[in-house]
């Protein structure tokens, strides 16, 4: 079987069940595991993200999106020739990736007759059942079964260390200009590491919302989490938006309670890695119980002093 996978998510998991050798293509997104980078990749950004500011990668992909046109170009020519019989993709968000019609109709112009498989999740559940869909579609059913277990009680693990305690109240941002809450999975992974998430709801969308509305919350913890974004650019953002962070969290910046994160590997992704993510979480907002993260992965947030 030749898999092409158009989904950073989904490269992840048809390696977890081992099968990079499978893998024949891949998006200009996936960059796990190491390995597979070598693959010819099918898909490319319709604007150049490197330099930008958040708002003017807002604004390019809120452009694209009122001219009729999805974020994303695929190569066809090169799909063409790969031939895949099995092509991953998704239907939940068409800023995140390159969306199901798209890989629809590309493999209709390239003359495919290929699997379209859209794995698509906005819980916890959901994520690990799209471990399952891949298995099932690859002849690796138990193999996923497997996994999908050692995860399971790896939750578990973090669960029942943090029962019964007091539950910190948690500011998580997943874009800073405009500012977005997070929703789908964030929350769900805030609240099982043991926290109380103040703004974004579960199984739902992430929402833009006015600094104004967030004003007073004072949370104990706050984490910075720009979708896409790796820690060091975490870190940049964070940086070029120092002032408004240190108002809508002066105790938390204060206290040495916020943190960037690697978003893109960890939280973002609806792939076997947001496990990991809860087990990040936990090692920030219960450092009394869990260790602090590996590097990396999260760090200590402080806005440089101001020049006098």
């Amino acid at each position: 079987m030749k898999i092409v996978s158009l989904l950073a998510s989904g490269t992840e998991i048809v390696c977890e069940l081992g099968l990079e050798a499978s893998l024949v293509g891949i998006s200009h997104e996936c960059d796990h595991p190491p390995e597979i980078l070598d693959r010819p990749r099918l898909s490319r950004p319709r604007f150049d993200p490197a330099g930008l500011s958040s708002a003017e990668i807002d604004r390019a992909v809120r452009d694209a999106a009122s001219a009729g046109a999805s974020p994303y170009v695929l190569d066809v020519e090169k799909l063409a020739e790969l031939a895949p019989h099995l092509v991953l993709t998704q239907a939940m968000c068409e800023v995140c990736a390159v969306p199901v019609q798209g890989a629809r109709q590309a493999c209709e112009t390239a003359g495919i007759d290929a699997a379209i498989l859209s794995l698509d999740a906005h819980s916890l559940r959901e994520v690990l059942d799209c471990v399952g869909l891949v298995g099932g579609a690859t002849g690796r059913a138990d193999r996923a079964a497997a996994l999908v277990a050692a995860l399971r009680q790896r939750l578990h693990d973090v669960t029942r260390a943090v029962a019964g305690t007091r539950r910190p109240r948690v500011l998580a941002l997943e874009w800073l200009d405009p500012i977005f809450v997070p929703g789908h999975w964030v929350p769900e992974m805030i609240d099982l590491a043991g926290g109380e998430c103040l703004a974004g709801e579960a199984k739902a969308r992430s929402v833009q919302v006015d600094a104004e509305e967030l004003a007073g919350l004072d949370p104990d913890v706050l984490l910075i989490m720009p979708c896409g974004y790796g820690l060091a650019a975490s870190r940049r953002d964070a940086d070029a938006h120092a002032r408004r962070l240190a108002g809508l969290a002066p105790r938390a910046i204060e206290e040495g309670r916020a943190f960037v994160v690697d978003a893109s590997s960890y939280f973002n992704r609806s792939g076997p890695r947001v496990v990991e993510g809860v087990e990040i979480l936990a090692g920030l907002i219960h450092p009394e119980i869990f260790p602090l993260p590996a590097a990396g992965r999260a760090d200590t947030w402080r806005p440089a002093p101001e020049k006098a």
